[in-house]
């Protein structure tokens, strides 16, 4: 049946119509897309951005100034009181031709001996390569691996109700040997090595394992003692309590020859090293790295646990 002009004239609007909405469709499906792209590239330049800005000083550091490097928290492979993390600041802070000096501004309870020894044999060879003083500047507590560092500083200042000292070494731990036979639970650990389950506290003690484990406390306790034996100097006034471990106030530890005198971060960058300005060169975990920790965390802890029953050297 032949159609008549309204008709056409009908089809041909609806037709036109379709069309144009087919063509706004496509364009916003087009603007959302290129709006989502561009976010996406924001965020990948802030978090860029991020990285590198946490790695630079905090301020710049042409003029005469006190460089610092915080050591804060529990010195500890991976963290920020790491070697990993302090060494490249040491290095940054005193290779800078406007830095005076460098105060590392220490809080820390203390950690790992062998972090502390690499910043400690660091800290001492920067010193001789670049001839700048060193301060260590004391807040709250200073002890056992934080000492340790501290003690390679040229001088090191407290205050008056800082913690100070714990020279000594731990290894600590538990033993639940009557707590699993009360329990009528049994121990099935197979080793390859006749030591491979030393310290395992599921475990007898031995008297060989006990006496193996203090050969090497006493080992590392004596490298502490070296540390701080050369670092003090004759400043220090040992005494038989001086590496039993023991701390002190920032007070008895001046009298000790611990510690040189009473100062802050601002008294020692403006009495000490007469440069008030301070450049912070810490480097800090920043939130791109804090994200990929926590990603590869996610990402093996399933093949943790695909393997936590084979055999595994640990």
């Amino acid at each position: 049946m032949p159609l008549d002009a309204k008709t056409i004239h009908w089809e041909r609007a609806a037709i036109e119509k379709l069309l144009l909405a087919e063509v706004r469709e496509r364009r916003a499906a087009r603007r959302w897309r290129m709006f989502k792209s561009l976010v996406w590239m924001l965020l990948f330049g802030a978090l860029v951005w991020a990285l590198a800005s946490d790695r630079l000083p905090s301020s710049a550091a042409s003029a005469p100034h006190t460089a610092l490097v915080s050591i804060r928290g529990e010195i500890a492979d991976k963290g920020e009181a790491s070697a990993e993390y302090v060494l490249p600041a040491l290095r940054s802070a005193l290779e800078d031709p406007g830095a005076q000096a460098l105060v590392l501004l220490i809080n820390s309870p203390g950690g790992s001996p062998v972090q502390a020894g690499l910043i400690n044999d660091e800290i001492r060879r920067l010193r001789a390569k670049h001839g700048k003083p060193i301060y260590a500047v004391v807040e709250e507590t200073c002890a056992s691996a934080a000492y340790y560092i501290a003690a390679a500083a040229d001088r090191i200042y407290v205050d008056k109700a800082s913690i100070v000292g714990s020279i000594g070494v731990l290894m600590d731990g538990f033993g639940f040997v009557d707590t699993l036979h009360k329990l009528g639970v049994e121990r099935r650990l197979l080793t390859a090595g006749a030591n491979k389950g030393f310290l395992d506290p599921f475990s007898p003690q031995s008297d060989e394992h006990k006496k193996h484990a203090q050969v090497m406390l006493d080992q590392i306790h004596q490298q502490f003692i070296s540390a701080v034996k050369q670092g003090r100097g004759e400043r220090l006034k040992a005494t038989p309590d001086t590496f039993s471990g023991l701390f002190w106030t920032g007070e008895q530890a001046i009298g000790l020859g611990l510690a040189d005198g009473l100062g802050s971060l601002d008294s020692v960058a403006r009495d000490v090293v007469k440069a008030e300005k301070l450049v912070d060169y810490t480097n800090k975990e920043n939130i791109v790295e804090r994200f990929a920790k926590r990603f590869g965390a996610a990402v093996g802890q399933g093949a943790v646990s695909a393997l936590r029953a084979a055999p595994a050297l640990r």
